[in-house]
Protein backbone atom coordinates (compact mmCIF):
# COMPACT_ATOMS: atom_id res chain seq x y z
CA UNK A 1 0.00 0.00 0.00
CA UNK A 2 1.24 3.45 -0.94
CA UNK A 3 2.55 5.63 2.28
CA UNK A 4 0.17 8.80 2.59
CA UNK A 5 1.84 12.04 2.09
CA UNK A 6 2.59 13.91 5.97
CA UNK A 7 1.24 17.06 6.22
CA UNK A 8 1.80 19.46 9.08
CA UNK A 9 -0.39 22.86 9.66
CA UNK A 10 0.72 26.43 10.54
CA UNK A 11 -2.03 28.69 11.45
CA UNK A 12 -2.34 30.92 14.07
CA UNK A 13 -5.95 30.79 13.66
CA UNK A 14 -7.80 27.76 14.94
CA UNK A 15 -11.19 27.68 13.04
CA UNK A 16 -8.65 28.02 9.82
CA UNK A 17 -6.43 24.87 10.60
CA UNK A 18 -9.77 23.20 11.61
CA UNK A 19 -11.75 23.74 8.48
CA UNK A 20 -8.26 22.86 6.01
CA UNK A 21 -7.90 19.52 8.49
CA UNK A 22 -11.43 18.58 7.94
CA UNK A 23 -10.11 19.51 3.85
CA UNK A 24 -7.66 17.58 3.69
CA UNK A 25 -8.29 14.31 5.47
CA UNK A 26 -11.28 13.18 3.15
CA UNK A 27 -8.53 13.08 1.10
CA UNK A 28 -7.35 9.18 1.36
CA UNK A 29 -3.43 9.74 0.07
CA UNK A 30 -3.09 12.47 2.45
CA UNK A 31 -2.82 12.64 6.57
CA UNK A 32 -2.74 15.74 9.25
CA UNK A 33 0.14 14.70 11.19
CA UNK A 34 0.38 18.09 13.45
CA UNK A 35 -1.22 21.69 13.75
CA UNK A 36 1.42 24.37 15.01
CA UNK A 37 -0.61 28.32 15.88
CA UNK A 38 2.57 30.06 15.68
CA UNK A 39 6.13 29.85 13.62
CA UNK A 40 8.57 28.77 16.65
CA UNK A 41 5.56 25.90 17.17
CA UNK A 42 6.27 24.64 13.66
CA UNK A 43 9.46 24.71 13.57
CA UNK A 44 9.39 22.31 16.70
CA UNK A 45 7.05 20.10 15.40
CA UNK A 46 8.44 19.63 12.11
CA UNK A 47 11.47 18.55 13.48
CA UNK A 48 9.90 15.83 15.62
CA UNK A 49 7.36 14.64 12.85
CA UNK A 50 9.20 15.01 9.78
CA UNK A 51 6.19 16.12 7.67
CA UNK A 52 6.39 15.68 4.13
CA UNK A 53 4.48 19.06 3.29
CA UNK A 54 4.54 21.85 5.80
CA UNK A 55 1.22 24.29 4.96
CA UNK A 56 2.47 27.49 6.25
CA UNK A 57 0.67 31.13 6.81
CA UNK A 58 2.88 33.94 7.15
CA UNK A 59 1.80 36.56 9.80
CA UNK A 60 2.14 34.47 13.10
CA UNK A 61 3.32 35.40 16.55
CA UNK A 62 6.74 34.75 17.93
CA UNK A 63 8.23 33.85 14.64
CA UNK A 64 6.36 34.42 10.81
CA UNK A 65 5.78 32.40 8.07
CA UNK A 66 8.76 33.61 6.37
CA UNK A 67 11.47 32.75 9.44
CA UNK A 68 9.60 29.51 9.96
CA UNK A 69 10.27 28.48 6.19
CA UNK A 70 13.94 29.14 6.42
CA UNK A 71 14.42 27.28 9.70
CA UNK A 72 12.36 24.46 8.62
CA UNK A 73 14.14 24.27 5.31
CA UNK A 74 17.63 24.61 7.06
CA UNK A 75 16.70 21.84 9.24
CA UNK A 76 14.81 19.33 6.79
CA UNK A 77 15.51 20.05 2.93
CA UNK A 78 13.47 17.51 2.01
CA UNK A 79 10.33 18.33 3.83
CA UNK A 80 8.64 21.03 1.20
CA UNK A 81 6.77 23.97 2.26
CA UNK A 82 3.25 25.54 0.83
CA UNK A 83 2.59 28.70 1.64
CA UNK A 84 -1.33 29.07 1.89
CA UNK A 85 -2.20 32.73 2.69
CA UNK A 86 -4.36 35.55 2.45
CA UNK A 87 -1.57 37.90 0.91
CA UNK A 88 -0.62 38.44 -2.52
CA UNK A 89 2.24 40.93 -2.19
CA UNK A 90 5.39 40.35 -4.44
CA UNK A 91 7.71 41.17 -1.13
CA UNK A 92 6.03 37.73 0.28
CA UNK A 93 6.18 36.01 -2.30
CA UNK A 94 9.95 36.43 -3.04
CA UNK A 95 10.95 36.41 0.43
CA UNK A 96 9.47 33.13 0.80
CA UNK A 97 10.47 31.42 -2.13
CA UNK A 98 14.19 32.61 -0.94
CA UNK A 99 13.39 31.05 2.38
CA UNK A 100 12.74 27.79 0.48
CA UNK A 101 9.19 27.84 -0.10
CA UNK A 102 7.95 25.36 -2.70
CA UNK A 103 4.91 26.92 -3.48
CA UNK A 104 2.45 29.74 -2.98
CA UNK A 105 -1.05 29.40 -2.94
CA UNK A 106 -4.18 32.23 -1.94
CA UNK A 107 -6.62 31.17 0.62
CA UNK A 108 -9.77 32.27 -2.02
CA UNK A 109 -8.54 29.26 -3.88
CA UNK A 110 -10.63 26.35 -3.91
CA UNK A 111 -10.11 22.91 -2.10
CA UNK A 112 -9.40 20.84 -5.03
CA UNK A 113 -7.01 23.31 -5.75
CA UNK A 114 -4.87 23.06 -2.28
CA UNK A 115 -4.90 19.41 -2.43
CA UNK A 116 -3.83 19.31 -5.82
CA UNK A 117 -0.93 21.87 -4.60
CA UNK A 118 0.07 19.80 -1.24
CA UNK A 119 0.44 17.03 -3.72
CA UNK A 120 2.31 18.61 -6.37
CA UNK A 121 4.97 19.98 -3.63
CA UNK A 122 5.21 16.33 -1.99
CA UNK A 123 6.63 15.26 -5.43
CA UNK A 124 8.92 18.29 -5.42
CA UNK A 125 6.92 20.36 -8.19
CA UNK A 126 6.30 24.19 -8.21
CA UNK A 127 2.66 24.99 -7.89
CA UNK A 128 3.17 28.48 -9.35
CA UNK A 129 2.18 28.77 -12.72
CA UNK A 130 5.03 28.37 -15.33
CA UNK A 131 4.44 32.20 -16.28
CA UNK A 132 4.72 33.29 -12.79
CA UNK A 133 7.47 31.27 -11.73
CA UNK A 134 9.34 33.19 -14.77
CA UNK A 135 8.60 36.28 -13.40
CA UNK A 136 9.71 35.54 -10.11
CA UNK A 137 13.49 33.86 -11.29
CA UNK A 138 13.38 37.04 -13.58
CA UNK A 139 12.91 39.33 -10.59
CA UNK A 140 15.48 37.52 -8.04
CA UNK A 141 17.99 37.55 -10.65
CA UNK A 142 18.08 40.80 -12.12
CA UNK A 143 18.58 42.73 -8.76
CA UNK A 144 22.02 43.93 -8.25
CA UNK A 145 22.35 41.92 -4.96
CA UNK A 146 21.29 38.76 -6.70
CA UNK A 147 23.49 39.16 -9.76
CA UNK A 148 26.67 39.77 -7.11
CA UNK A 149 25.30 36.48 -5.69
CA UNK A 150 25.20 34.65 -8.53
CA UNK A 151 29.39 35.09 -9.36
CA UNK A 152 29.80 32.45 -6.64
CA UNK A 153 31.26 30.01 -8.84
CA UNK A 154 31.06 26.16 -7.04
CA UNK A 155 31.66 23.42 -9.46
CA UNK A 156 28.43 21.81 -10.37
CA UNK A 157 27.57 18.22 -8.80
CA UNK A 158 24.80 17.72 -11.47
CA UNK A 159 25.10 15.48 -14.90
CA UNK A 160 24.49 17.53 -18.18
CA UNK A 161 21.48 15.37 -18.60
CA UNK A 162 20.47 16.63 -14.92
CA UNK A 163 21.44 20.04 -15.89
CA UNK A 164 19.37 19.47 -18.89
CA UNK A 165 16.68 19.06 -17.27
CA UNK A 166 17.01 21.73 -14.70
CA UNK A 167 17.34 24.37 -17.07
CA UNK A 168 14.14 23.49 -18.71
CA UNK A 169 12.55 23.54 -15.48
CA UNK A 170 13.39 26.54 -14.51
CA UNK A 171 12.11 27.94 -18.51
CA UNK A 172 8.88 26.88 -16.69
CA UNK A 173 8.49 23.28 -18.56
CA UNK A 174 6.16 20.69 -16.54
CA UNK A 175 7.36 17.08 -16.21
CA UNK A 176 5.84 15.71 -19.91
CA UNK A 177 6.87 18.87 -21.76
CA UNK A 178 10.24 18.01 -20.51
CA UNK A 179 9.79 14.65 -21.54
CA UNK A 180 8.79 16.01 -25.12
CA UNK A 181 11.73 17.85 -25.42
CA UNK A 182 14.58 15.32 -24.26
CA UNK A 183 13.02 12.21 -25.97
CA UNK A 184 12.64 10.45 -22.82
CA UNK A 185 9.83 9.27 -20.78
CA UNK A 186 7.83 11.53 -18.36
CA UNK A 187 8.76 8.69 -15.46
CA UNK A 188 12.78 9.49 -16.49
CA UNK A 189 12.41 13.38 -15.54
CA UNK A 190 10.99 12.47 -12.40
CA UNK A 191 13.85 10.27 -11.64
CA UNK A 192 16.40 12.94 -13.00
CA UNK A 193 14.78 15.54 -10.82
CA UNK A 194 14.85 13.13 -7.49
CA UNK A 195 18.28 12.67 -8.40
CA UNK A 196 19.22 16.74 -8.66
CA UNK A 197 17.07 17.08 -5.09
CA UNK A 198 19.21 15.10 -3.85
CA UNK A 199 22.58 16.39 -4.82
CA UNK A 200 21.82 19.90 -4.09
CA UNK A 201 19.67 19.25 -1.02
CA UNK A 202 16.66 20.76 -1.65
CA UNK A 203 13.02 19.86 -1.97
CA UNK A 204 11.67 21.37 -5.05
CA UNK A 205 12.62 22.83 -8.43
CA UNK A 206 12.21 26.18 -7.39
CA UNK A 207 14.78 25.47 -4.93
CA UNK A 208 16.93 24.14 -7.38
CA UNK A 209 16.67 26.36 -9.79
CA UNK A 210 17.45 29.39 -7.64
CA UNK A 211 21.33 27.75 -6.38
CA UNK A 212 21.80 26.41 -10.15
CA UNK A 213 21.38 29.78 -11.03
CA UNK A 214 22.93 31.31 -8.20
CA UNK A 215 26.03 28.97 -8.54
CA UNK A 216 25.92 29.61 -12.58
CA UNK A 217 24.87 25.96 -13.18
CA UNK A 218 22.61 27.00 -15.49
CA UNK A 219 23.05 30.06 -17.33
CA UNK A 220 19.96 32.86 -17.22
CA UNK A 221 20.34 33.45 -20.91
CA UNK A 222 19.67 29.80 -21.99
CA UNK A 223 16.78 29.96 -19.37
CA UNK A 224 15.64 33.49 -21.05
CA UNK A 225 16.18 32.07 -24.12
CA UNK A 226 13.84 29.25 -23.77
CA UNK A 227 11.35 31.36 -23.06
CA UNK A 228 10.99 33.30 -26.28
Amino acid sequence: MKSKITVLLVDDHAIVREGTRELIERVPDLEVVGEAGDGEEAVQLAVELEPKVVVMDIAMPRLNGIEATREIKRRLPSTGVLVFTAYDEDQYVFSLLQAGAAGYLLKNARGEDLIMAIRAVATGESVLHPSVARKVIDRLFCSPQMMQETTTEVKSPLSDREQEVLERAAQGMGNREIAEKLYISPRTVQVHLANIFDKMEVGSRTEAVILALRHGWIRMDNVMKGQR
